[in-house]
């Protein structure tokens, strides 16, 4: 199995393929709108904006396993926009951890491990995928998006070649 065999929610709750991104970057990450950390909203769209015209896709994918998320995903969505001017994809509500997780981020966590092992600790985990789909970096809930924009940059030299 690959990244691009994994079907995701919309908001809307309808499901799609990740191949829909086969061929351009991905930046996905685990969010929370009530979390201390939903400042970094503002840092990613900002990275998203920066480097959408090169290919890169952030994805959003809320989760309320650490008890910091709105009740549905189209609040959740909405609140993004709102609050932080978010116009990256943000997804259904999923488990990110545990024998419910998320297919996809049961990929991502067993193609890269945290500091402390796979599970995910917190909100804000990201994971950045290249091209081909393979997970090239994550980084820890409070790494600010900027802190691994030259590894991003990397990925993306890639499609220049």
């Amino acid at each position: 199995m690959n990244i691009y065999d994994i079907k995701v929610p919309k908001s809307s709750g309808e499901d799609y393929s990740l191949k829909e991104y086969k061929g351009k970057p991905m930046l996905i990450v685990n969010t929370a709108t009530k979390c201390g950390l939903s400042n970094q909203f503002d840092n990613l769209e900002k990275l998203y904006q920066e480097y959408k015209e090169d290919g890169l896709v952030v994805l959003g994918f809320p989760s309320d396993q650490f008890r910091q998320e709105l009740k549905s995903a189209e609040e959740a969505a909405e609140a993004c926009r709102v609050s932080y001017g978010v116009t990256f994809p943000m997804h259904g509500i999923v488990d990110v951890n545990g024998k419910n997780a998320h297919p996809l981020f049961r990929y991502l966590t067993e193609n890269s491990k945290g500091f402390l092992g796979s599970s995910i600790k917190w909100n804000f985990t990201k994971f950045l995928v290249d091209q081909e789909g393979n997970v090239v970096g994550r980084y820890a809930p409070k790494d600010q998006p900027e802190s691994f924009e030259k590894d991003i940059n990397k990925v993306l030299a890639k499609n220049e070649n």
